[in-house]
This record gives structure tokens, sequence and C-alpha cells, in this order.
């Protein structure tokens, strides 16, 4: 496993999402705990954007491969 995600990302399921919407998505990570309302939706605007989507045990975990002290439900990694 990774232990640090890299590059530019953005953290959090609305940044995300926005930045999936404008193009800017390359790999997003979803945390399986999280709430699936929320993430859902942010899953199937990855698969239209032909983002590629892997899933992270908790949002501990993915808050760490972060490098942030809280837990994130999803991150996105940015396009060069």
């Amino acid at each position: 496993m990774v232990d640090r995600l890299l590059g530019k990302k953005v953290i959090g399921v609305k940044q995300a999402n926005k930045s999936i919407k404008n193009g800017l998505g390359k790999v997003l990570y979803v945390a399986k705990d999280a709430d699936h309302k929320l993430t859902t939706s942010l899953v199937d605007s990855a698969e239209d954007h032909s983002v590629e989507v892997i899933y992270v045990e908790t949002m501990k975990e993915l808050g760490k491969l972060c490098g942030i002290e809280v837990g994130a439900s999803a991150a996105l990694i940015l396009k060069d």
C-alpha cells in the first residue's frame, strides 16, 4: 500500500466533485466507510469523466494518505 498520495490533490467530496466536473481529475480515492449518500454521486461523476476510482478501507486511512490529521471521505489526484 502507498504511504502517501503524491501530486496535486484536493480533499473532500465537494472539492473533488467540482474538479472532476471541470475535467481536472486523474484518480479518485474514496473511503469505504464514508457516507454513501455523499460518495455515490461522486463516484458516478468520476466514472462519467473516465476518472479511475480506488477504494480505501477507512476515512482515517485516507486522511493519513493525504497527510492530514483527520479522516477524509474522498481525495482526488489532479492531472499534471
